[in-house]
């Protein structure tokens, strides 16, 4: 036996307990939070308390080119960004507001905008009123509001405009641009503790002192404690499990989750995906934004997916219907069913716009596209709709099951034509108003 081997007894094995119910597969309750509402005429969105949890993003153009930002905070909203937050960073950008405004009202469009403010935002709300007025959120960093006893008085000077036209705030904090007095002060107490902490952890208990301060001092000015969300943003996921962990035990305000400056591409998505899941399985979020950086000439759409997706794959939300597809072996030597998958989930994410309000319930849509015998008739009945199309020497054939039933077998040039012919059908049949 070798030296750090144990021997095994068969008393040593886990016996199950027969009385003892089995594990959940479910995240653990939310958090229990104040609810903010975020209002544009009769669009109200519910952030905290018992509302699902909210996908918001934020618009990469130059807020004073109104059309082009009108158009993005469409395109954003139409792919599910319920909350989009726009810059306010000059009195030309604070004049842009009131007619992207216009621009999106006329289109349609009743998300709510949320102004990001920077520096100066206490002088743009108050000598703007049109752009405070229709904002239907203000966003403020306490790290830069200003400094020594000017800090003060911007901050207040921003409540005063909050309250006056009756507007949420989100207080957000960041790494980046951490209010340096509260850092200054809390190193100061570290330095003089016995044991002290790493830096790292004072920069954390930094992060979530500044944005309690805020908040106490935005209340004790006449903020509605339940109109103020709260987020703590730094680029680690382990960091940014650590703050919001504490932020969640230590305040009853909604809070925002997101990682910044999470990165482009996959590393952008795990990153965030990572981070944000931990939390939200915790119960801690009540709404995300998964900062992405986009490719060179990438679509800012998907950080909305990647957070629907994240939110829906954790049972958490339902947006569109889900595609389930096997990844692929030497038995799916056809790239058909790669094909068929990604067409299928182009086109179920194209026609969801009219579904949602024809089809009520159909985000809970499964559909399955599998790539051979092994798992593909498995895997098909276990969906909605699902097809099993034919792996490497297998027949030519490809049979469909609905709602676990094989229901017919398509082969030839128009599996895909067919396969979405059934899946519409199927769609009319089961979610449309009864005839």
């Amino acid at each position: 036996m070798h030296a750090h081997s144990y021997p095994m007894h068969a008393s040593s094995d886990p016996q199950p307990n027969e009385g003892a119910a089995p594990l959940a597969a479910l995240p653990r309750p939310r958090r229990r939070s104040l609810q903010c509402r975020i209002r544009w005429g009769d669009r109200v969105v519910l952030v905290g308390g018992d509302a699902p949890v909210v996908v918001q993003s934020m618009t990469n153009t130059d807020t004073v080119d109104v059309i082009a930002t009108a158009i993005q905070v469409k395109e954003l909203a139409v792919a599910g960004s319920e909350i989009v937050r726009i810059t306010v960073n000059s009195a030309a950008a604070a004049r842009a507001v009131p007619e992207i405004r216009e621009h999106l009202d006329r289109m349609g469009v009743d998300t709510p905008l949320v102004g990001d403010f920077h520096y100066n935002g206490h002088k743009l709300l108050q000598e703007h009123p049109a752009c405070a007025q229709t904002l239907s959120k203000y966003r403020i960093n306490p790290g830069n509001v200003g400094t020594a006893s000017r800090r003060d008085e911007n901050f207040a000077s921003l409540i005063e405009v909050a309250l006056r036209w009756g507007k949420p705030l989100r207080i957000g904090v960041n790494w980046g641009s951490l209010d340096p007095s509260v850092l200054a002060r809390l190193m100061d107490e570290n330095a003089r503790r016995p044991q002290p902490w790493e830096a790292a952890a004072v920069m954390r208990e930094a992060l979530v002192t500044s944005a309690l301060e805020s908040t106490r001092e935005a209340i004790r000015l006449g903020m509605d404690p339940a109109q103020i969300c709260l987020s703590a943003k730094v680029s680690s996921v382990q960091d940014l499990i650590a703050v919001y962990r504490t932020l969640a035990a230590r305040c009853e305000q909604a809070l925002h989750l997101g990682l910044t400056e999470a990165g482009m591409g996959s590393k952008g998505i795990v990153a965030s995906t990572a981070a944000m899941a931990v939390l939200l399985q915790e119960g801690i979020g009540d709404t995300i934004r998964v900062s992405l950086t986009p490719e060179p000439g990438g679509d800012r759409r998907r950080e909305v997916v990647v957070a629907q997706e994240m939110l829906q794959t954790m049972g958490l939300r339902a947006f569109t219907p889900m595609v389930i597809a096997c990844p692929g072996c030497g038995r799916t030597t056809s790239t058909f069913f790669q094909e068929l998958a990604d067409d299928i989930q182009r086109w179920l994410r194209e026609e969801m716009p009219v579904w949602r309000g024809k089809y009520p319930g159909v985000e809970t849509l499964q559909v399955a596209v599998m790539g051979c015998v092994v798992n593909g008739p498995g895997e098909s009945r276990h969906a909605d709709v699902g097809i099993s199309l034919p792996g490497a020497g297998e027949a030519p054939v490809a049979p469909v099951y609905v709602d676990g039933e094989r229901r017919v077998t398509l082969k030839g040039e128009g599996i895909a034509r067919e396969f979405r012919r059934i899946v519409s059908d199927y769609v009319e049949q089961r979610f449309g108003a009864p005839r």
